[in-house]
């Protein structure tokens, strides 16, 4: 599990095509690599990945036909910059929101305004990804936890103040660009909860349809 809060700036070392995933090395950049163990989780874009290799200033990890299937793996290259962060633990503040570190898809950048002392962005994410976007709640794009100020369809609105996107990869935006975003667990938890039925409701919903349509008195 993961806040949101990102530890450092990193960059990719090396990206290799393994099967239909990639074996990635991530410089670290200045995050403390004192406590890592192998197995461990560090967040990279907001990705959760496996530690497999480290050393002080970087570590290696495999990234599944999944991973890439569902965020934007496949498009970062030797030197790309992205957002680090080691899994949290009981003591860590949780700054953030919960972040689970599974990407549920990737957004379009598609406008950026200077509003004073803030930024505002406008991003577009994909259409079965919107109902779980509400206003005044939390997302994570590329790994950071933020808060949405403004929905449109399937666009939205982010307000970032000049410190968030000078420690993060958000000083890089530009219009076209692609990010991972992961919608807030506790609206995925409540969409469950309310449509899931047991197979004897399944039945006897299919029953009653059926009913209701004639075929059966």
């Amino acid at each position: 599990m993961f806040t949101g809060i990102i530890e450092a700036v990193g960059h990719i070392m090396a990206l290799s095509p393994v099967q239909n995933g990639y074996q990635v090395k991530v410089a670290v950049n200045g995050l403390d690599m004192q406590d890592v163990r192998l197995g461990d989780s560090i967040a990279v874009n907001g990705t959760c990945l496996t530690v497999t290799q480290f050393d002080a200033q970087s570590f290696q990890a495999d990234v599944s036909s999944e991973t890439v299937k569902r965020t934007k793996f496949s498009s970062l290259s030797i030197g790309s910059k992205v957002n680090l962060e080691k899994a949290c633990t009981p003591n860590t503040r949780l700054g953030g929101h919960i972040v689970s570190g599974h990407v549920d898809g990737v957004a379009n950048l598609k406008q950026i305004q200077d509003n004073g002392n803030a930024t505002e962005y406008w991003l577009e994410a994909p259409a079965d990804l919107a109902k779980y976007i509400a206003v005044k709640g939390s997302i994570t794009v590329d790994g950071i936890s933020l808060t949405v100020n403004e929905v449109s369809g399937n666009r939205f609105r982010l307000t970032i103040i000049p410190h968030t996107a000078e420690q993060t990869t958000i000083v890089k935006w530009q219009v076209g660009d692609k990010v991972n975003i992961e919608v807030d667990v506790i609206a995925r938890y409540l969409e469950r909860l309310m449509n899931y039925q047991t197979p004897q409701q399944q039945d006897q919903n299919m029953m009653n349809l059926l009913a209701k349509s004639g075929f059966i008195k």
